[in-house]
């Protein structure tokens, strides 16, 4: 099994160098594959072999210092981050068709946030099945390799994260200064409060200075003359 691992995940290190040449999208997708994979090695491995039977007792234990909140929180970070990749490969692959820049604005800090608050939890998770494995003493009858393999994962996650959080908070800048350069509104710009008059063709000055009479009155009303009654 962890021969088999090693070998997906040095298949998933080459695409993410191939995937170098199609993009960031590309690097993504493969950082979310990498992870599903991490995260299916803990949750699976805790699942099917983190629960031994001690000599002498009945019941199954975990296999890190019989400490069933430890194999509990890791299977429950792995599930979640399992089934948080596959909504970001949805929503990674009709992201480029949303064309409503604040929906994606959101999805963007949903993945922000997302990712920095699962690298924080696979950390704690890191840290209690190392410290949990280094205080085993009794390892008769536990798969050490399986343990092994759920702690290097685990470490691995962490970094994959860390990655994921880099590379959307780069992405999340990039939106908010292509956000500031867009168009702006002259009526709420405090520096220019009225439109410029430049696009506006100029008013002919060929005439006398002040008021001008207005093209559509008679000339002979400028001055009207005094009333006089009709002659009968």
């Amino acid at each position: 099994m962890i021969t088999g691992l090693c070998d997906n995940i040095t298949g998933l290190c080459d695409n993410m160098i191939t995937g170098l040449c199609d993009g960031p999208q590309g690097v993504l997708t493969d950082m979310l594959l990498s992870l599903q994979i991490f995260s299916i090695v803990v949750f699976a491995t805790i699942t099917g072999e983190g629960y031994v039977n001690p000599l002498l007792l009945p019941d199954t234990k975990c296999m890190f210092n019989r400490n069933d909140s430890a194999c509990g929180f890791g299977v429950g970070i792995g599930i979640l981050a399992f089934l948080a990749c596959v909504v970001f490969i949805i929503l990674d692959a009709y992201f480029p068709q949303i064309s409503n820049a604040k929906e994606r604005k959101n999805i963007v800090t949903v993945d922000l946030v997302f990712s920095g608050v699962w690298t924080l939890f696979w950390f704690i998770c890191f840290c209690v099945l190392a410290n949990q494995w280094s205080h085993t003493t009794e390892v008769a009858g536990i798969p050490v390799d399986a343990a092994r393999a759920v702690v290097a994962f685990s470490f691995f996650s962490i970094v994959t994260w860390a990655l994921l959080t880099t590379f959307a908070y780069t992405r999340y800048r990039q939106g908010v200064g292509d956000l500031d350069q867009g168009y702006t509104d002259p009526a709420y710009d405090n520096s220019t409060p009225y439109p410029s008059t430049s696009a506006y063709p100029p008013y002919p000055t060929s005439g006398p200075e002040g008021y001008q009479q207005s093209p559509f009155t008679p000339q002979n009303q400028e001055h009207p003359a005094p009333y006089q009654p009709p002659s009968y």
